[in-house]
């Protein structure tokens, strides 16, 4: 007697997650389980602090972060009738006219210097590299007591003497000698950023433009005229506009050196320590005025970059 035919049965599905995460789907599952935390982080302590700003700037809230009293656009039309407030987007754009250029041609040279070199490029982008990694309340500390400390002391004030000129009082004593200290800071901590940006542009250029042009003739500065800076436009205008951006987000420096001397200088007040001082400083504690403040701020970013991008686009259209 011949036993029956048995028909192949087919392998039990494999279910589970770790059975998913090795599937196609494992692919979806990895992605969200890398990029949620980051997107938590991103709602928890921008989106969300963002939003809540702008609704606290229509409302008075003094020593709480919820609101009391609907007053519509009072606290706007406060900032922009006060006069420190318009201090201090003075002080932004002298400090933007300083930083900016100074910043842009800096890093430039040592990009167009190291992009240039046969041997230790490495080594060097790392030496100026270096700097960036330095917090700017240490390095504001640091510039502070160690560069350009009183009206005796310091490394400014001792490199001077052996000259025979008389210290100075850089960051006090009725002067704007502050601006020296504030700007070589920060020149100092972000060159070597901004440096490696250009560098990345500079290594877009294809050789072939630079040897066509050296077969006609070219050399120094007309290269530099007419093919590096053209062809660094679109870098060019990233790294501007990141200046403008950091310029605008100035504290440290400003707060760390200027704010135990005493009192800060008539302009010696960025907007975002005009706006600390007022929201969670001085006794006013006012976070209604200083999410006004914040909303302003971030509407005159958005001009800038929304300029920049018209002015660029309107040049191409000219090339063209």
């Amino acid at each position: 007697m011949s036993a029956a035919p048995t028909t192949p049965t087919a392998p039990a599905a494999r279910s589970g997650l770790w059975h998913r995460l090795r599937g196609p789907q494992g692919r979806n599952l990895w992605f969200l389980a890398f990029v949620a935390p980051f997107i938590v982080g991103l709602l928890l302590f921008v989106y969300i602090p963002i939003v809540w700003s702008a609704y606290l700037s229509f409302f008075e809230a003094r020593n709480t972060v919820t609101p009391t009293r609907f007053v519509g656009w009072d606290n706007y039309r406060y900032l922009l009738n006060d006069q420190l407030f318009l201090n201090s987007l003075v002080v932004f754009v002298v400090f933007a006219i300083f930083i900016v250029p100074l910043t842009y041609v800096c890093s430039l040279g040592l990009a167009l210097l190291l992009n240039g070199m046969k041997w230790g490029q490495a080594f060097f982008r790392s030496v100026f590299f270096i700097p960036t990694a330095v917090s700017y309340v240490i390095a504001a500390i640091i510039w502070r007591f160690g560069f350009f400390s009183g009206a005796r002391f310091g490394m400014v004030n001792s490199f001077l003497r052996n000259f025979g000129i008389d210290p100075v009082n850089w960051l006090g004593g009725g002067n704007n000698l502050y601006w020296v200290a504030l700007v070589s800071v920060r020149l100092w901590l972000q060159v070597g950023f901004y440096m490696i940006l250009l560098i990345a542009g500079l290594n877009k250029i294809p050789p072939e433009t630079y040897e066509a042009a050296a077969l006609d003739g070219a050399s120094g500065w007309r290269l530099l005229r007419w093919i590096t800076l053209p062809q660094l436009k679109a870098a060019s205008a990233a790294v501007v506009m990141l200046l403008l951006i950091n310029a605008f987000q100035a504290f440290d420096e400003f707060y760390n050196m200027l704010g135990s001397i005493g009192s800060f200088p008539p302009y010696g007040r960025p907007p975002l320590v005009h706006l600390y001082l007022i929201a969670l400083g001085g006794g006013q504690q006012d976070l209604g005025v200083g999410g006004a403040g914040t909303m302003i701020l971030t509407a005159l970013i958005v001009l800038f970059g929304v300029t920049q991008n018209w002015v660029l686009s309107r040049g191409e259209r000219t090339a063209r």
